[in-house]
């Protein structure tokens, strides 16, 4: 890929990588009703180019619902709950789409970079970030496939902890493809401009945010919703009954569903908090829509989330809430690139 540069065009390629970004925000939504619809396991195979064609004919339907009866979901779940061939075409869709959609994501990305580099496009210095994205994009492919491994075998689920490293993965590369375009916007308004450094008060931010996320995506690994309907009490409860011990803290903290729920559930304020007050520093770092954009997504967020629990985790308000936590981490990547410019 070459690195001199005739004709850059930082505006266009800022534009592609946030439309790349907006597809993974796509396929993180998606990931969440194949996750809430139990889709994920029913593709037992993983052919990156003949894979990208659903079954045409009733045969072709027939041959991967057989394969899917050999996974323990099947035999210990699906089947047992009367899964026939329409119910299985159902998940098997969902899935297909996901999958689909990560193709369409490398496509269309590994293409525009080519065409940006053959057109010598690129601004200098943003070549390897630009592979980078690429390789961490494929990656997330490869992280999506080791999950679905984990729960063809032994289980009849996939690993909380695999499907937890899937989620974070996506949203990182959702916030390194924001934080890049948001660079080579600052390269179009000025040649010279130099890419925006990570802060202190913004690396804390991201950090809470973080355990936030991850205990999200715990909590949805080991369904960990499902304990309590309730809110704020959890079962007439602050603390919730139930929480196993026996095996010490560290375990508790990291596989006991009621815990899970009351550490997600109650460490939102703290986000909440230090939400604020970065969303302040943002504003005063000179970029009011950004700071409106953090306010807006994280009430929304709390919202749903309270939703969420007290309506049983219904599919559309539980899938909004994955949604809106990638809205929370985007708004909070901008405001983070915006206290990080050197004006």
């Amino acid at each position: 890929m070459p690195t001199a540069t005739a004709n850059p065009k930082p505006y266009a390629l800022a534009n592609l990588l946030l439309f790349t970004a907006g597809l993974v925000f796509a396929m993180v939504v998606i990931g969440g009703i194949t996750r809430l619809t139990e889709s994920g396991l029913s593709i037992t195979e993983w052919k990156p180019i003949v894979g990208a064609i659903p079954p045409l004919s009733h045969q072709d339907w027939v041959h991967a619902f057989d394969l899917y009866k050999q996974t323990p979901q099947y035999r210990e779940v699906a089947g047992p709950a009367g899964m026939d061939l329409a119910g299985f075409k159902f998940i098997f869709l969902w899935e297909w789409v996901h999958r689909f959609l990560g193709r369409v994501i490398g496509l269309v990305f590994f293409g525009a970079i080519a065409w940006f580099a053959w057109k010598r496009a690129i601004p200098k210095g943003f070549t390897w970030r630009l592979i980078a994205l690429f390789v961490l994009g494929g990656l997330q492919g490869a992280v999506g496939w080791l999950m679905v491994m984990s729960g063809l075998e032994g289980r009849t689920e996939v690993s909380p902890y695999r499907l937890s490293a899937h989620l974070l993965f996506a949203l990182f590369l959702m916030g390194a493809l924001i934080w890049t375009a948001l660079d080579l916007r600052s390269v179009g308004r000025n040649r010279d401009a130099r890419p925006a450094k990570l802060t202190a008060a913004s690396i804390v931010t991201l950090a809470i945010l973080f355990v936030q996320l991850l205990l999200g995506a715990w909590v949805a690994g080991f369904r960990a919703g499902y304990v309590s309907n309730s809110w704020p009490l959890m079962n007439d409860r602050f603390f919730p009954e139930g929480v196993d011990w026996s095996n010490g803290a560290g375990f508790a903290l990291t596989h006991d569903p009621f815990l899970l729920h009351f550490l997600h559930r109650w460490w939102a304020w703290a986000v909440v908090a230090t939400l604020v007050v970065f969303a302040r520093k943002v504003r005063r770092a000179g970029s009011r829509s950004a700071s409106i954009a953090i306010h807006s997504a994280f009430g929304t967020q709390i919202i749903l989330g309270i939703a969420t629990v007290t309506t049983g985790i219904a599919l559309s308000v539980a899938v909004l809430h994955q949604a809106v936590g990638a809205l929370v981490l985007a708004s909070t990547v901008w405001g983070a690139h915006v206290v990080g410019q050197k004006r």
